[in-house]
């Protein structure tokens, strides 16, 4: 499971309009998390050190712990393709390198809120495309709602 910066930020939100995203996100993670190997990157970490904001050491902190995916040259490579094909924007350039470390390292999941972006219904047929021809595995984009438990029947 990759972990984009959403995740972090919605955990450690108290906005209201967004009570029940960040309900679910604290649900997955504090009950549902350790049941996945996670990772997130330095570019996850650049994004929740970038500027200042009152939660910031907050979100930092609930993800020092995880392991870090390098974001070699092959990453920018693949991030920079997804850009120039139009699949993924110019600005921000960081959501293009959280698909394509995820598709690098062969991650299951991607984790995220950003459904604009990255979790977007309309990009996944021409992200699978674009990354078989590079030869490369295609995460499964997901926000936490899409990871609700198992149902048991009674």
């Amino acid at each position: 499971m990759y972990i984009e910066t959403t995740i972090p930020s919605y955990y450690c939100d108290e906005r209201k309009e967004l009570s029940g995203d960040i309900a679910r996100t604290r649900q997955w993670w504090d009950h549902e998390r350790e049941g996945y190997e996670c990772f997130i990157s330095p570019v996850v970490m650049d994004e929740l050190l970038r500027g200042s904001y009152p939660t910031q050491s907050a979100c930092v902190s609930l993800v020092t712990d995880l392991p870090l995916l390098a974001a070699g040259a092959e990453v920018i490579e693949i991030a920079e393709a997804y850009r120039a094909r139009q699949l993924m924007p110019r600005d921000p350039a960081a959501d293009s390198v959280h698909v394509a470390l995820a598709s690098f390292y062969r991650i299951d999941f991607l984790l995220t809120w950003n459904c604009r972006h990255i979790a977007n219904a309309r990009k996944i047929r021409h992200l699978e495309t674009l990354n078989a021809q590079m030869g490369l595995s295609v995460p499964i984009m997901v926000t936490p709602y899409m990871l609700l438990p198992k149902e048991i029947d009674p």
